[in-house]
């Protein structure tokens, strides 16, 4: 895998690491897609974790793979609420219209995208690689 994105989508359930009160939090999340050359996830503007990014845009994302491999993927974070991202969203995942019916029309629903980020690819046995990101 050379990008970032391909590790995801091969691996594809992911934690996020956010902060709130000075403490971490971390949970897992299962979508990520590329847009405007960006990687792109979404969330519900009801839940902590949006509070918590809004609040502290600097995030991480961590995967593994089955072969030993993790990913880890930091930098800040921005939000598109538009609804051209949020369509997209139900492109790629129409399972999330089992949670959000509406669909892109969900006011509630918002995507997030990284900014001034860095993706690095570890293993145990050969040193830490930069990835580009999609």
């Amino acid at each position: 895998m050379s990008t970032a994105y391909e590790y995801l989508k091969a691996n594809p359930v992911f934690f996020v690491a956010t902060v709130e009160n000075g403490k971490g939090r971390v949970r897992p999340f299962g979508f990520i897609m590329k847009r405007n050359n960006a990687l792109y996830m979404c969330t519900n503007t009801t839940k902590d974790v949006y509070k918590q990014m809004a609040a502290s845009p600097d995030i991480e994302i961590s995967a593994m793979g089955k072969d030993g491999t993790w990913l880890r993927v930091r930098g800040k974070v921005a939000f598109d609420a538009s609804r051209e991202a949020k369509a997209q969203v139900f492109v790629e995942m129409p399972d999330l219209l089992n949670i959000y019916p509406k669909g892109a029309d969900d006011e509630t629903v918002i995507t997030f995208y990284f900014v001034d980020v860095q993706a690095t690819l570890f293993s145990f046995t050969s040193a830490p690689q930069n990835l580009p990101l999609a």
